[in-house]
């Protein structure tokens, strides 16, 4: 049975997801750039621990039993946290389409959050995680198109790594396509990866998708991307994740 027919809200609350998770945890927020513009277009909310602890550290305690209320959590703190910093870039959230049941339901509790903080919406980014996991490619497709009816943009993560390829297009309309570290490393001095670079643009602006490079961490493959037509990046080489609060990229960074 599809994961949509076994949501478990009634009466506007959750029994899977509404409890609170038995551990602390908060998020680091790192830029999302766009060089042609010269200024930061998102944020991405990435969970951590408390003292900053890494990313593994929690997720390592997330059962499947609290899969459910651990990703509603995280996207809850994001908004809260977001609002709390003064944010005004667009705030993208990751998700786990597993832990999504019935998209229209499972996103009340963060439109609740977004209300309270007046948080508007219409910024929110939502990025498919994990997606080798995903085995009901329509549950899939469904979350996507439900997020783009509510005025929500999605992101696919890790394209090209081996798991979020080319078949998924076939199937699912995201927003935005995030290309994995794997093509970008040492793109600069590596022909066949500016070729398959070159492919993967050609074939976003057909299918009117947008691209984000990711895991970028130098200065030339940052030009070699925005070459390639590629201005959107997110690395290290403009920040790492900043612990509960937002890191400003240095002008320099753009040049």
């Amino acid at each position: 049975m599809s994961a949509q027919h076994n949501c478990a809200r009634v009466d506007g609350h959750c029994n899977r997801c509404d409890s609170p998770v038995p551990f602390a945890f908060t998020m680091a927020f790192q830029p999302i750039v766009d060089i042609s513009q010269r200024r930061i277009i998102y944020y991405e909310a990435l969970v951590r621990g408390p003292n900053g602890e890494s990313a593994f550290s929690i997720l390592e305690q997330v059962t499947e039993d609290l899969m459910y209320r651990f990703d509603q959590a995280c996207r809850i703190r994001a908004v809260e946290l977001a609002s709390e910093l003064g944010m005004q870039e667009r705030l993208s959230i990751n998700f786990l389409p597993n832990a999504v049941y019935e998209p229209t339901a499972c996103i009340q509790a963060t439109l609740e959050a977004a209300h309270r903080a007046g948080w508007p919406s219409e910024r929110l980014n939502f990025e498919i995680t994990e997606t080798e996991r995903v085995k009901d490619r329509a549950h899939m497709r469904n979350i996507i198109e439900s997020y783009r009816e509510m005025g929500f943009t999605t992101s696919l993560d890790d394209f090209g790594n081996g798991y979020a390829n080319l078949d998924l297009l076939t199937d699912l309309r995201p927003d935005t396509l995030k290309i994995d570290r794997e093509l970008v490393m040492g793109c600069d001095s590596d022909k066949r990866r500016q070729s398959i670079l070159r492919s993967i643009v050609a074939l976003a602006e057909t299918l009117e998708i947008q691209l984000i490079a990711e895991g970028v961490e130098t200065r030339d493959e940052s030009r070699c991307l925005l070459s390639l037509g590629l201005a959107q990046q997110q690395g290290y080489y403009f920040s790492y994740p900043n612990l509960e609060s937002l890191a400003k990229i240095d002008d320099a960074k753009y040049d």
